[in-house]
């Protein structure tokens, strides 16, 4: 008997069996995980049920054989429907519901011109650009119309990742949804997964993990480091807990926003984001701290952060320490490599500390997938409950390798991750503090750091 995959029950309805209402709903993962025929199946059976106008568009569709038209006629097939005619290019309800297809490149005016549609879907997303977006979103207006997104990821920089993995509209549903949590696979599929994976990890990460591929030569943090991390010390058996840290990045002017860290040892345990004003800073300095317990809080001390320990010592705190990125190297006379020195090394604090994350990062991987040893201070991990997990990870891995004009290893500035069309990593920035107590308190010498 026909149906649709279990696994995403979730996606559509709540623990009470509620319907979720969205204004996206984005499904992204890898290969075979039942995405394309999830929205197929549900627009079927909705289209039998309602008179519904479903626009069903591709960036490049050159014939109709290109599209979902396939799809939704082996679902109505599927799940034998009743009253649907499957004509040559377009399908109908004898209630009313169409199923209309279009490419974006070559239908540009009518899509603009489409009317009345209920349900957008873009299938193939992943190459969509944010001009695309800009035509399509404004022509799905009807009230209570919903947009449906699905992908397999590509690249870290995509429009699609960045607007609704990374920094998500408001009213959006999204799922990843991989292989793993398809029931309906044959054996000989499963098998050539497999072999995949044995003889290239990382490719096997990309098209059957729905992992996006980054420039890992110029990252300083791999994206498949970062996977690996999540809940390590879960997969390794390993007590990473310790002493609670917290790291805060504070907003700059403009879109920028505010974000905490909170780790427990080497255990990244929770992240938040948040937006305020300049003159809020009071608001949401305490609201760090207000994660602190008995821990301690690092935060970025250059600009609008200046004022942070002040505000903290008017209010009684301890505890607090400052993360100045274009500082010096701290320890500069240790050696980082063999005849290599911190100093040698690194052009500033902001340097070291992102390579120190993505070291005991690398030496995860290892870890997880090699079974390489190494003491719990040389290892990280990230909790899988973290909400914006997918977002974090992006963060982590989009920062890539600079150098100074002494030749010192820097980290992209965040000018220069804009032109890429790469948002501040604030989360990122929060989690480095965060992780690296190591680098800030001794380099301080005592508890409190008055401004």
């Amino acid at each position: 008997m026909a149906t649709l995959n279990p696994a995403l029950k979730d996606f559509w309805v709540d623990n009470s069996g509620k319907f979720i209402k969205a204004r996206n709903r984005i499904l992204f993962g890898g290969r075979a995980s039942s995405k394309s025929w999830e929205y197929a199946g549900r627009g079927a059976g909705i289209g039998q049920e309602y008179k519904t106008r479903f626009l069903c568009v591709r960036r490049y569709q050159n014939k109709i054989k290109d599209s979902v038209y396939t799809l939704i006629k082996n679902q109505i097939s599927n799940f034998k429907l009743t009253g649907y005619n499957v004509m040559a290019s377009e399908i109908k309800h004898a209630n009313g519901t169409e199923f209309a297809f279009y490419g974006i490149e070559r239908n540009t005016d009518e899509i603009k011109s489409f009317e009345g549609a209920d349900v957008l879907w873009i299938e193939e997303a992943h190459n969509l650009t944010k001009e695309q977006w800009e035509i399509l979103e404004p022509t799905i207006r009807k009230e209570g119309s919903e947009i449906w997104i699905s992908f397999n990821p590509d690249l870290i920089t995509d429009f699609i990742w960045q607007h609704f993995i990374v920094n998500p509209p408001r009213n959006t549903v999204s799922r990843l949804i991989n292989y793993t949590e398809n029931q309906f696979l044959s054996k000989t599929l499963l098998d050539t997964i497999e072999e995949m994976k044995e003889q290239d990890f990382e490719q096997y990460q990309h098209i059957y993990l729905g992992i996006p591929r980054s420039d890992d030569d110029a990252a300083i943090i791999k994206r498949s480091w970062i996977e690996a991390a999540i809940d390590s010390h879960i997969e390794l058996d390993m007590d990473l807990s310790g002493a609670l840290t917290i790291g805060y990045d504070v907003a700059d002017s403009g879109e920028d926003k505010n974000a905490i860290a909170k780790f427990n040892g080497a255990i990244c345990e929770y992240i938040e984001e948040w937006k305020a004003a300049e003159d809020e800073l009071d608001k949401s300095s305490l609201r760090a701290w207000s994660f602190v317990g008995s821990g301690r809080l690092i935060y970025d001390s250059i600009g609008v952060g200046a004022g942070v320990g002040a505000i903290l010592k008017n209010n009684g705190k301890r505890d607090y320490f400052k993360f100045n990125a274009a500082e010096a190297a701290f320890m500069p006379e240790k050696e980082y490599a063999p005849k290599i020195t911190n100093k040698q090394k690194f052009e500033n604090l902001k340097a070291q500390a992102w390579r120190d994350v993505a070291d005991r990062l690398r030496n995860t991987f290892n870890a997880v997938n090699k079974g390489m040893k190494y003491p719990a201070s040389e290892l990280i991990s990230i909790s899988s409950d973290i909400k914006e997990i997918e977002a974090l990870k992006t963060e982590l891995c989009s920062p890539r390798k600079d150098y100074s004009k002494r030749g010192l290893d820097m980290v992209e500035s965040k000018k220069d991750l804009a032109k890429r069309g790469i948002k501040s990593p604030n989360k990122a920035d929060a989690f480095i503090m965060g992780a690296c107590p190591h680098l800030v308190k001794l380099n301080r010498g005592r508890l409190n750091i008055d401004n």
